[in-house]
């Protein structure tokens, strides 16, 4: 299971662990230690700690240098929905964890690998011990391609108004009229993204994905606003 999960992050992630312990103690759960007392196994929890004090400081740090202008108590509650449970445990997912954690028999029966809390713990645990093994470095490298483009992608805009921020930029001089539009539909029916346009008296200023019309949206007003080298603070 483990060598399966080696093998995964170094395909799709191009992670390679040099320390190969370090990865089986991240995916270790207590109850497949005590079913296995005599190979001196060790489970995830100490490496948890640290992996959730590093992605603290990685997404903090990265917070405030992409919203230069953002007060720091919307700097804390957006960190706070980005470093959350609910937030790793969908990151843990589309990794792929859950399939490679090593759980005892009655921790399997009871389906603890789908638990939203069991998967932030691995998902913390994977972060902390890469930081081990690699560096902060590696780890950012890391978030950057799991974790950050949610932002963009709309998975936090209920902490944004991208949108009316740009009309207020807009029409800061008078009226202006602004259109958004449907480019494309992308992905399974499960998983669909929304492509929108954003138009301003009738000439295209960016566009944006989301996991609906709106987050779409909500994307192409962000990146209109880039064009003009503003953002959305509110």
């Amino acid at each position: 299971m483990i060598i399966g999960l080696a093998q995964h992050l170094k395909q799709d992630f191009g992670i390679d662990f040099h320390e190969q312990s370090l990865l089986d103690e991240a995916f270790t759960h207590a109850s497949y230690v005590n079913e296995h007392p005599k190979q001196n196994l060790k489970y995830y929890e100490r490496i948890e700690f640290l992996g959730d004090a590093v992605m603290q400081l990685c997404v903090s740090e990265y917070l405030f240098k992409r919203y230069p202008g953002m007060p720091e108590g919307k700097l804390s509650r957006l960190r706070a929905a980005m470093v959350c449970e609910d937030s790793f445990s969908k990151f843990a997912k589309e990794c792929h964890f859950d399939e490679y954690i090593r759980l005892g028999k009655g921790e399997e029966k009871s389906d603890a690998r789908q638990r939203p809390s069991l998967l932030c713990d691995i998902f913390e645990s994977f972060i902390g011990a890469l930081y081990l093994d690699q560096g902060k470095d590696e780890v950012v490298s890391f978030i950057s391609k799991v974790v950050f483009p949610k932002l963009d992608l709309g998975w936090f805009d209920h902490f944004f108004d991208h949108k009316t921020a740009l009309q207020e930029y807009l029409q800061q001089d008078g009226e202006c009229q602004i259109d958004y539009k449907l480019v494309a539909q992308e992905g399974p029916d499960n998983e669909r993204r929304y492509r929108m346009a954003v138009f301003a008296n009738g000439e295209e200023l960016g566009q944006g994905t989301g996991y609906s019309k709106k987050a779409g949206e909500q994307a192409a007003a962000a990146q209109a606003l880039k064009k003009f080298g503003q953002a959305a603070t509110k």
